[in-house]
């Protein structure tokens, strides 16, 4: 039985986004810790070639977790709705496709990408310096993928239902494992990236059991057994409509990086690694403000399903001032403490130096991009395919591609580093304009 009615029905504005975003930004804060650690750990072997391999090899890596949130929030998104219009079966039917799905899926990304590792490689723009160790991670990482598409898609998926604690404590053993195996297998037994790579992959394993551990042995309306499995009456038509422009969100994000270290990569290694050390502290900001965002979703989705328009916009708005305040107070502490976060990753005076211009230029946006993130989450929830993946392409697509050559050419190195929150402002005109528009429409339907 479904035991999360009373929260997304009754429970006061306040409390019902404190129960489904507080796990949902602690996991997200473990996420951080998590992908800092990988970059700490291999910057403490003093190799800044090994952190500028990670950096090439983690757009990559971002694919299998966009394919994984294919499943995941489009998954999410069609359950909370189906669950507030009570159709209990159908969510049933929902989840078992998303299961056998992202597994599936898992498989054959694995195999394509370790049959065309040479030509990722040449896609990623790895130099003669650091193709060995950008190859040696993501091979590891490919045999992975069926586990990180499946810890990845039913993170949310559990959290569709309003699991949200379950949903934060499945993803803090994959991260607190990823994160207590790194220095053990990065510097101790000294297997560098490799050990990086073996980490990530052994944690989303400790995660995708917690997750089977909970769809068979729980109260929960969801299931994964084979006799639920279906893909026709829209049940995958419906998860593929969200989770299309959720999981190109994330392949935008992995292009976008690529383009990216292309460009710096004119510039030499270095800049390479300063802006992978730069992009993994600015994910506190950006990560958390996701996890706020993204906690919301199912009580959206659900208050839509059942047309409680009132609720849904008491709902969006709390949150849009919650990610306003939270964006300002992270970017203030990055900005404050900017040095010693940069330098506690590397030992590299001039990775260091470049380091921190880069991570100011990427706080420009932080205070208000959360508001992007929520309009994003809204659509989605409410299962607005067209508007979320206007969204989508716009953030690391329509705005930042174009702001990258522009820059570049204005201002070379130093306009490079400013696309990203000239893209934001961009965006985020965007979305608040689309976002009032289709919620206003709400109140004629």
């Amino acid at each position: 039985m479904n035991t999360n009615r009373e929260l997304f029905e009754k429970a006061s504005v306040p409390k019902a986004v404190a129960v489904m975003a507080v796990p949902t930004i602690i996991t997200m804060l473990v996420v951080v810790v998590y992908n800092m650690a990988d970059t700490f750990f291999i910057g403490q072997t003093g190799d800044a070639l090994q952190v500028a391999a990670v950096s090439l090899a983690t757009p990559v890596f971002l694919v299998f977790m966009a394919l994984g949130n294919l499943f995941g929030i489009g998954g999410s998104s069609a359950i909370s709705r189906a669950l507030g219009e009570n159709r209990e079966e159908r969510a049933k039917h929902i989840s078992a496709f998303c299961c056998y799905a992202s597994l599936g899926l898992g498989v054959i990304m694995a195999i394509v990408f370790l049959t065309g590792m040479d030509g990722i490689l040449v896609m990623v723009n790895a130099s003669k310096n650091t193709i060995d160790p950008t190859r040696e991670y993501l091979t590891y990482v490919a045999l992975g993928a069926p586990f990180v598409m499946f810890a990845t898609a039913f993170g949310n998926i559990v959290r569709g239902e309003g699991a949200a604690k379950e949903s934060m404590i499945g993803n803090m053993i994959g991260t607190v494992t990823n994160i207590i195996l790194d220095p053990i297998l990065i510097l101790v037994l000294d297997w560098g990236v490799a050990g990086a790579a073996i980490a990530t992959v052994v944690g989303n394993m400790g995660a995708c059991v917690f997750y089977l551990n909970y769809l068979l042995r729980k109260k929960t309306v969801l299931s994964i057994h084979p006799k639920y499995f279906k893909y026709k009456d829209k049940i995958a038509s419906g998860v593929f409509a969200i989770g299309v422009p959720a999981s190109l969100n994330n392949i935008l994000m992995s292009c976008s990086n690529i383009i990216l270290n292309n460009f710096l990569g004119v510039y030499g290694d270095t800049p390479v690694a300063a802006m992978g050390v730069a992009m993994k502290a600015n994910m506190l900001v950006i990560l958390l403000q996701i996890g706020l965002c993204t906690g919301i979703q199912p009580l959206i989705g659900y208050n839509y399903g059942a047309k409680n328009v009132k609720r849904l916009k008491k709902v969006f708005r709390f949150t849009g001032v919650c990610a306003v305040l939270m964006g300002t107070i992270l970017t203030l502490f990055m900005v404050v403490a900017r040095e010693p976060i940069i330098r506690a990753f590397i030992n590299d005076r001039e990775v260091i130096q470049q380091g921190i211009k880069m991570m100011i230029a990427l706080q420009i946006s932080g205070p208000v991009i959360g508001i992007l993130f929520l309009c994003i989450n809204t659509l989605q929830g409410m299962g607005k395919a067209l508007q979320s993946l206007i969204l989508t392409v716009c953030r690391q697509g329509m705005a930042f591609i174009p702001m990258l050559f522009l820059l570049d050419r204005l201002f070379g190195l130093n306009g490079i580093v400013y696309a990203q929150s000239s893209a934001d402002f961009i965006s985020i005109v965007i979305a608040v304009i689309i976002c009032t528009f289709t919620i206003h429409k709400l109140d004629r339907a």
